[in-house]
């Protein structure tokens, strides 16, 4: 009896050691990219995404440009974005506004975070319709939004949330606020810092004694859901050595089995290695890995005070950029820029609230959603894909031009495509002006078609190999949403 007891613990023993093996990744690429993307994350969809810094004290860049690089274009007296610049644009502004004796380490006291109140930027976040979000604890000047050990010793001066401007741990109080909530919480983080004196001289101190403890500091402090790094491409993954560090990630770190990462840990690791697959300010990608596409509602990621109204994409136009992706697969993170005191600009609050709206009557067409075996219906005549030229940042209306705002020899995407289960959903862009046609698509005579919002149930009738959806006559005031429709084809 007694060494039937031993034999069954020792055998419990290896299983559960063969069970860890299976589970303990290399400082590999071959072995890290073996670990699958949480399944949560392709069923979210819709992410926020903040840049939120001393950045956003100045507020200003050129129409076109990212407002949050303000400390590089000043002390580079360079600029790219979409327009053509002389390149000391913003170093212009800073001496005429700030003088010439104004460091941007002077914006640092004036990051107040006075009137950030982290439940309701979570409560904004739920309204809007997100499934997670990503804030800047740090982004490329250094500046981190906790406070920091690791900052302070490396910058030789404070330079973190805790101690300079808001004097308050702004990201824990971030984290605990969205952690009562079923959004996801996620950190965006800087592998690189412009000006950092041991990024400047001595890179391999920066990776070993800056970079790597202050990665972890961030990881067990917070215990972000995912981790949304950036500033990777000066250097190849094996000097910022990345895979030893997600080893440590994935094998000790208390969210090693749950975080999601991204594609961002050396120069040319993007679309190859690492998590979920990142575009920005592009059209997508086709869906065949975990994808996320990031833009601006604006031009700029921070709050640049520069843009007008009409730099602002239009709840339409996030919608259809929302359909766009989420039919190829992908997930949309847009972002929002926060100003010094911690106030979202009102009109950002507003184009997430009508998000929601819309997502509250369609979020089944959405959420939890894969690509069908295509992503959208063209309309037969002209040629695909109209983007304008010349533009380092595809503005965020060329999905009109695609759609509503037909172009002189271009098609239009008349239907976008999701799938769940059994079920299809046919989601136009627009009220139909007359009974809807999807080309090669076949149903059995069990097939129900409801419009989604409604308890209205449509007939159809086969069309050789299409089918045509016979659509209700219904006024402005009866439609169930604004800008896009949703049919919905199940048995």
């Amino acid at each position: 009896m007694k060494t039937r007891h031993l034999l069954s613990l020792i055998l419990a023993l290896f299983i559960m050691q063969a069970s860890q093996a299976q589970n303990t990744y290399e400082p590999n690429w071959e072995s890290l990219d073996s670990r699958p993307v949480a399944p949560w994350f392709e069923d979210a969809k819709f992410g926020i995404f903040l840049h939120w810094g001393p950045y956003s004290v100045p507020a200003w860049s050129p129409r076109g440009t990212y407002s949050e690089w303000y400390q590089y274009w000043m002390q580079t007296k360079t600029l790219f974005g979409n327009g053509d610049f002389t390149g000391t644009e913003v170093y212009d502004h800073h001496v005429k506004t700030y003088g010439d004796d104004f460091s941007y380490y002077d914006f640092g006291p004036l990051f107040t975070a006075e009137d950030f109140d982290a439940g309701q930027w979570a409560k904004l976040f739920e309204n809007a319709g997100a499934k997670y979000m990503v804030i800047t604890s740090k982004h490329h000047d250094g500046y981190t939004l906790w406070p920091s050990e690791t900052a302070s010793k490396t910058w030789g001066f404070p330079w973190n949330a805790g101690e300079v401007g808001a004097e308050r741990d702004l990201l824990k109080e971030l984290e605990v606020a969205v952690k009562k909530t079923d959004v996801k919480f996620g950190t965006y983080y800087s592998l690189y810092e412009w000006f950092h004196p041991w990024w400047l001289d001595d890179k391999e101190r920066f990776v070993e004694e800056h970079f790597h403890p202050q990665f972890k500091e961030l990881v067990e402090g917070y215990q972000p859901d995912v981790v949304w790094t950036d500033g990777e491409w000066s250097m190849e993954a094996e000097y910022w050595k990345t895979p030893e560090l997600l080893a440590w990630l994935f094998n000790e770190s208390s969210i090693g089995e749950s975080v999601v990462i991204n594609d961002r840990w050396g120069k040319g690791a993007r679309h190859k290695h690492g998590g979920y697959y990142t575009t920005e300010y592009e059209a997508g990608m086709e869906g065949s890995h975990p994808w996320e596409e990031c833009r601006g509602i604006g031009f700029s990621f921070g709050y640049n005070a520069n843009e007008p109204e009409e730099d602002y994409a239009t709840a339409q136009v996030l919608i259809y950029l929302l359909l766009n992706t989420v039919s190829n697969g992908g997930n949309l993170l847009l972002d929002i820029g926060p100003d010094g005191k911690g106030n979202i600009p009102e009109i950002m609050q507003e184009r997430l609230l009508e998000m929601g709206k819309w997502l509250e009557v369609n979020g089944e067409a959405i959420y939890g959603t894969r690509k069908w075996d295509r992503a959208c219906q063209w309309s037969k005549k002209g040629k695909k894909d109209w983007k304008p030229k010349d533009t380092h940042y595809l503005p965020a209306d060329y999905i009109l031009k695609q759609t509503v705002d037909q172009q002189p020899g271009y098609a239009v995407r008349e239907a976008f495509f999701t799938q769940k289960e059994n079920d299809l959903y046919v989601i136009v862009p627009g009220w139909p002006e007359e009974d809807l046609l999807i080309r090669d698509l076949q149903v059995t005579p069990d097939t129900k078609i409801s419009l989604l919002g409604t308890d209205l149930s449509l007939e159809c009738e086969k069309k050789g190999k299409d089918l045509l959806i016979k659509l209700p006559k219904l006024a402005p005031d009866q439609l169930p949403c604004d800008y896009a429709f949703v049919f919905k084809i199940g048995s």
